[in-house]
């Protein structure tokens, strides 16, 4: 019995590639170094998952931005604002697409499926010149050849790669994206025909849009990719692999039926259904890889229910035919138990990270061959027995005031245009009020103080004054620039989610649970072992030390409950639902406790609603009523005059907005700027929106700063679809990425960009 892995953690078990990347970025290291440590990390990850026994070992999954924005290059689709001229795609075009560079921006991102990674958007129309522009494939697939190892390189498969596209600016909107395949196919022909050159007997191609509600003209360009592809085919193995959800009865029609594919992956922990299809009948020709081991989460696996499942699957597949695998790519978990020192034995025992879900794989390929390690199973099965009889995952309360939850949508009293007039009396803020999303710079200096704070290495007295002294120097530089609702720049916060997870009962941290959402940025999600109270308020302290500094409008700043709950490694023991409720009524706590303590404007981010939004239409009603209802109840009894903020970053959410509507914020702060101003085509199209709302002026995840000039102009763009008393003017994330001297400019110029037009809007009167 065989063992693949779809992909795994690129940034390496102690973010070493993260680091590599900063330092090449800010000028201190050699495109050589950042190399060497990418070949280190490779080498290490492909000796590790052959060491283990695994057969089906992954290459090219490894990528120092993002796999779509490799495949970009791999095409030679380089928007022609970068002045690339051809030849093989270097450092400079390839980060140049991915962050932008001083004097253009970069790509759209937006999230990959509903994960919190991000990707590159290809930018694509008629007129782009397609060439095989970076070998990529092919050399990591040497590289691990030269180590001894025989690995299968990974591609995004040439129709999800279309379908993960936008036409280009300039480009008609409904352009036909799938128009494009002839042009690309050619190339996927030269990389596969250098593969079997090279010796690979493998290969993975990635379509993972095979999950999604694809219509008849979109499951035909499968069929024709395929058949275009198959003489290239022919003498190399083809793996077809999906992920994410089930696959529909018509994509399970097309996929079974793909010419030149030798097997096709399922992920069968968010996609069970596909199980009863794969029961219905599979091609007696193809290999099935089922996905039982769960790529997206960190619990260990139920391997008596696995062996179950792949003992059934065997019986209609054959024993010759049926490999096991992860789910989808690991790069969605942490890498290694191994560097967690903190966590107690028994939930320890409850977890399995990359490199403990790979020695999984194995044991249970091993066990269908007959080679059954019964201790492992034994040991196994007695930690999933703990973990459902442990008293530390249940609180009666808890569960009880959730329950209570049900039979009403928690709405405010008020309509939101009365509470906007009640707020404006009270806040007597300009036209275009100005404010940021919420943390500002994190320096050296900072995350030293944190560090150390940590480690009991200094006093909490010595904390405090050094967080009072950075929550002050942010507070004069807004008052500086002039900004009109200020933040206290989440100073004695690491991250969003595990700041609050911290505080609240039913979770737990890592100490090197990293995992990768974008280029260098690694995200450390909580653990949400069970239920979730909160125990003491959380952000009052610094919120009131704050406003206590200006007289101007200091927001409170919470991180919503949807997002505490995408953000994290959630029990997959209870519906996802009711532990979000019971983070929400958490959140109320806090809410309140805020609004006594005199904070009048409260920012509750929800930025990681839409990344929940299931991948089928079916599911999407039932998900978006629990989700908006959970960020109603945090807000649900406060005053008139208490101004409710969230925030929303990097999706599309066109698609949703009547459920943004629906979530009664009085102000809601939007990406916008990176996405072209897609939202911006929503109020077009005349949807009426009657609450504040930012959609934001410029990029914070580039280092170029933008012009006023620049600035004014996408503010004027929205003026032109969305009423004066409504908009606000900020940037489209938080700053904490970027540095003071990009941030203090790009303010400047906000700023100043709103006080001009404030001038024009009131000389037109």
């Amino acid at each position: 019995m065989a063992s693949h892995i779809v992909g795994y953690p690129r940034m390496g078990p102690k973010r070493e590639l993260k680091f590599a990347l900063e330092s090449f970025w800010d000028g201190k290291s050699s495109a050589d170094d950042l190399q060497k440590v990418a070949t280190d990390l490779r080498s290490s990850i492909w000796k590790q998952m052959s060491s283990a026994g695994i057969k089906y070992i992954p290459s090219n999954t490894f990528s120092y931005y993002d796999q779509v924005l490799d495949t970009t290059a791999m095409l030679g689709a380089v928007p022609p604002r970068y002045n690339w001229t051809g030849g093989e795609i270097g450092f400079d075009t390839y980060f140049s697409m991915a962050r932008g560079n001083a004097s253009v921006p970069a790509m759209e991102m937006t999230k990959w499926f509903d994960t919190n990674y991000h990707y590159i958007v290809p930018e694509l129309g008629p007129n782009v010149k397609f060439s095989y522009a970076s070998h990529k494939a092919v050399t990591e697939y040497n590289e691990a050849k030269a180590l001894g190892v025989d690995t299968v390189p990974v591609l995004v498969g040439p129709v999800s790669y279309l379908l993960l596209s936008k036409p280009a600016k300039g480009v008609e909107k409904n352009f036909p994206l799938l128009s494009l395949l002839d042009k690309i196919l050619p190339i996927y022909k030269e990389v596969i025909g250098e593969l079997k050159a090279a010796g690979a007997s493998w290969i993975q191609l990635d379509e993972p849009t095979l999950v999604k509600d694809l219509d008849a003209h979109q499951l035909q360009a499968f069929t024709q990719a395929y058949a275009e592809l198959e003489s290239s085919l022919s003498g190399i193995n083809a793996i077809v692999e999906t992920y994410f959800a089930d696959v529909p009865s018509e994509a399970y029609k097309t996929v079974t039926g793909l010419k030149g594919i030798s097997g096709i992956g399922f992920d069968l922990i968010r996609g069970a259904r596909s199980l009863d299809l794969i029961k219905g009948g599979f091609p007696a020709d193809k290999y099935l890889f089922a996905g039982v081991v769960d790529g997206r989460n960190i619990w260990a696996n139920d391997l008596a229910a696995s062996i179950a499942t792949l003992s059934e699957l065997e019986g209609i597949v054959g024993k010759d035919k049926l490999v096991v695998s992860t789910s989808c790519s690991l790069q969605h978990t942490a890498v290694d138990l191994v560097n967690e020192t903190k966590f107690d034995n028994e939930l320890k025992s409850w977890l399995a990270f990359a490199a403990q879900k790979i020695v999984e794989v194995n044991a249970l390929a091993k066990a269908l061959a007959g080679q059954k390690d019964e201790e492992f199973f034994s040991a196994n099965a007695a930690a999933l027995a703990s973990r459902k009889s442990s008293p530390r995952v249940t609180n009666e309360a808890v569960q009880k005031a959730a329950a209570a939850l049900r039979g009403s949508d928690h709405r405010r009293a008020t309509n939101v245009s009365a509470r906007l007039d009640a707020q404006q009396k009270k806040l007597n803020l300009p036209i275009l009020p100005t404010t940021t999303i919420g943390s500002f710079p994190q320096t050296v200096e900072l995350r030293r103080v944190r560090r150390e704070y940590k480690a009991k290495k200094i006093s909490e007295d010595d904390y405090v004054n050094a967080i009072k002294e950075e929550i002050n120097k942010v507070v004069k530089l807004q008052e500086e620039l002039d900004i009109d609702v200020l933040v206290h720049g989440e100073p004695e916060r690491n991250d969003m989610v595990e700041y609050f997870g911290e505080q609240l009962s039913g979770f737990a941290f890592s100490v090197n649970g990293w995992v990768q959402s974008y280029g260098s940025r690694c995200v450390k999600p909580p653990i949400i072992y069970g239920d979730v109270s909160r125990p003491k308020a959380m952000t009052v302290f610094w919120s009131t030390m704050a406003q206590s500094m200006t007289s101007r409008p200091m927001k409170g700043m919470l991180t919503g409950p949807v997002t505490i709950l995408n953000w994290s490694f959630v029990r997959n023991d209870q519906p996802r639902f009711e532990t979000c409720y019971q983070i929400a009524l958490a959140i109320k706590d806090e809410v309140e406790d805020l609004e006594k303590a005199g904070i009048t404007v409260i920012q509750i981010d929800e930025a990681a609603l839409r990344e929940g939004l299931p991948l089928r239409k079916s599911e999407e009603a039932f998900y978006l009523d629990w989700a908006v209802h959970s960020f109603r109840i945090t807000n649900c009894g406060v005053q008139d005059t208490t101004q409710i903020h969230t925030h929303m970053c990097y999706s599309n959410f066109n698609d949703i907005i009547h459920s943004i509507i629906d979530m009664d914020a009085d102000v809601i702060t939007i990406e916008n700027s990176r996405s072209d101003e897609k939202l911006l085509s929503v109020f077009r199209e005349g949807v009426k929106y009657g609450a504040g709302i930012g959609p934001g002026v410029y990029d914070i995840h580039s280092p170029r700063i933008p012009s006023s000039e620049e600035i004014a102009d996408r503010i004027n763009k929205m003026l032109a679809v969305l009423e004066t008393n409504i908009l606000w003017v900020n940037p489209d994330c938080g700053l904490k990425t970027r540095k003071y001297s990009e941030v203090k400019p790009a303010l400047s110029n906000m700023v100043e960009a709103c006080k001009l037009l404030r001038k024009q809007l009131a000389s037109a009167k």
